[in-house]
């Protein structure tokens, strides 16, 4: 017996639906994958994971080296203090350099540890240890104390700002200087080695790095043509006439993602160099996926200039690249699955020389899709975080305002 009509008609307006989802499906797939061709083919070599930093050339006729300052910002650093200021101390670099590191209110006696390296420096002026001034309004903390430890540095020629946690192999100040001289850069900048020990480390950092890439090419940041500009905040080497033009550290006193703010300022009226290196390496430790999602969270929505439909379109992009292709891949059938597959194939394989830096299994690369859902899912809790009040917080200092009001 035949069903009665409209059971008929409703039959085939799902075959319809189900037919429209298919082609939907298939025309998303085929998008993803047009998205890959391009990032591979056009997009800055962003996977290629270079330049690298090279080490300083050995010149027959020794040119005279520049006055550097090396300044550091320290807040709660007690345990990775005294490593870094060793390796700084201990730079083979032909001309003159002194290191000033900034205490910025720490409580667990990091400029007490710094002053008794400076102490046992006798007779080699190369170490000073500031105990921070109170913060003015409108700037960041870790830029206030960068401000004091260049007021200190004002003789310098050159500028090297790093971070409290890096450590630096012999030969690092002298193929930074190298690297600014050979390209004539207002600054000079680079990824250093991240540390990737932990299970968490392992399987999260290299993409953290690749990510970076990906967001900031480092061919077109070493572009003059383009206007992308980024930095690593790890390491900085800035000339000081490019800081007296864009006047001073204050020209980005309030931001919180300083690094690309200051590179995107000097880019402006210069040119700037970003690289990878392995002369030099972070030794913060993440030992658990919980403390790598807090420093992603941390300001993930600053970012994104804290912006709703901003970070509904990040979330719509991301899926479409990194989650679709495997989903096609192992869900669908026909024409999408093998697009899907071809999709998913790109992603990997960009990912491989990457993987490859950081002495990771390559078999990590197929599984990026899942890496890439945690880095949205982290980017989601930033915003909740956000709008919960609880804002950007880090070593004891709350950020409550967009990039501009900070307590403690």
């Amino acid at each position: 017996m035949s069903p009665p009509p409209p059971l008929v008609g409703l039959g085939r307006e799902a075959d319809q639906g189900r037919g429209e989802g298919k082609v939907d499906m298939l025309l998303l797939t085929a998008l993803a994958c047009l998205i890959w061709l391009y990032l591979l083919l056009g997009h800055g070599r962003f996977w290629h994971s270079g330049p690298e930093l090279p080490p300083a050339p050995t010149a027959s006729t020794p040119t005279p080296a520049p006055p550097v300052a090396i300044v550091i910002p320290a807040r709660d650093e007690a345990p990775v203090i005294a490593t870094t200021l060793r390796s700084l101390i201990a730079q083979d670099y032909a001309g003159p350099f002194r290191i000033i590191v900034v205490d910025d209110g720490s409580a667990d006696g990091t400029g007490t540890i710094a002053r008794s390296l400076a102490a046992a420096q006798a007779g080699l002026p190369r170490l000073t240890v500031l105990t921070g001034a109170p913060r003015p309004p409108g700037w960041s903390g870790k830029l206030w104390a960068v401000a004091q430890g260049l007021a200190e540095a004002a003789d310098a020629d050159l500028v090297l700002l790093t971070d409290a946690d890096i450590v630096h192999r012999p030969g690092h100040l002298a193929a930074l200087v190298a690297r600014q001289r050979e390209t004539g850069c207002d600054l000079v900048s680079e990824m250093v080695t991240l540390r990737c020990r932990s299970l968490a480390e392992r399987a999260l950092v290299p993409a953290f790095v690749f990510f970076f890439q990906l967001l900031y090419p480092f061919y077109w940041v070493n572009d003059s043509q383009r206007a992308t500009a980024a930095a690593a905040g790890g390491t900085i080497l800035l000339c000081r006439h490019a800081l007296a033009r864009i006047g001073g550290i204050e020209a980005v006193r309030g931001k919180l993602i300083d690094d690309v703010a200051l590179a995107a300022t000097v880019k402006r009226g210069g040119r700037i160099w970003l690289g990878h290196s392995t002369l030099a390496c972070s030794v913060r430790p993440y030992p658990g996926f919980a403390d790598i999602w807090r420093m992603v969270a941390r300001t993930a929505y600053v970012q994104l200039g804290f912006s709703p439909l901003l970070l509904l379109g990040t979330m719509l992009g991301m899926a479409l690249v990194w989650l679709l292709p495997p989903a096609a891949a192992l869900f669908a059938h026909g024409t999408t699955r093998w697009l899907g597959l071809a999709a998913w194939a790109m992603l990997a394989a960009s990912y491989l020389p990457t993987l490859r830096r950081y002495h990771r299994a390559l078999l990590w690369a197929p599984f990026l899709p899942l890496v890439a859902a945690f880095y949205m899912t982290a980017t989601l809790g930033s915003a909740v975080n956000h709008y919960r009040g609880s804002g950007v917080t880090w070593k004891g200092r709350a950020y409550q305002a967009a990039g501009q009001t900070e307590a403690g």
